[in-house]
């Protein structure tokens, strides 16, 4: 079956799934994000589909699989409450305390990171940090504008390589 196909396969079947959706969600605007979701996950794993099987049954398991995963997704994060006498939260976000050792390793380590580049650098970079423009920077050190985001943006490529244990994954 081709893309075009199967497109046009899931298009038609997509309003017989619509019920089922809000039969799952009980809710009108979850059930039109778990269609969607379920188009979508279907359509990108298109080639998992053999030809002559059943379609809608295929749909119909990826629509019930999507729904249980963020169901389970959404029971973890929710929030439990104690209806003793109390009533005291448990795991409640409102009052978080975080361990910041995290924090203060990564700042001394951008500190040290920021301390070790090229003055020619660092100097154009922490101005601009500060919230100086390119132009009023140019100004400052008698440089041209292009250079100024030239050597910014190395500075940013240096900091970034030598911080690459802290980037988000």
């Amino acid at each position: 079956m081709t893309a075009l196909e199967f497109s046009y396969s899931l298009n038609k079947m997509s309003k017989s799934l619509k019920p089922f959706a809000l039969k799952l969600t009980k809710d009108m605007e979850e059930a039109n994000d778990l269609l969607q979701e379920t188009i979508l996950k279907a359509f990108t794993n298109r080639d998992k589909f053999a030809d002559g099987t059943n379609l809608k049954a295929w749909l119909y398991t990826i629509m019930k699989n999507t729904f249980i995963t963020n169901y389970q997704r959404m029971v973890r994060r929710n929030t439990f409450i104690d209806t003793t006498d109390n009533l005291h939260y448990i795991n409640s976000t409102e009052n978080v305390t975080e361990n910041l050792a995290y924090t203060s390793f990564a700042l001394k380590d951008i500190n040290e990171a920021i301390v070790n580049l090229d003055d020619a650098y660092k100097t154009p970079f922490m101005m601009h940090f500060r919230g100086f423009k390119y132009h009023e920077i140019a100004d400052k050190l008698n440089i041209p504008i292009g250079t100024v985001k030239n050597r910014i943006h190395i500075a940013r490529k240096e900091l970034k390589g030598k911080l690459r244990n802290y980037a988000v994954k």
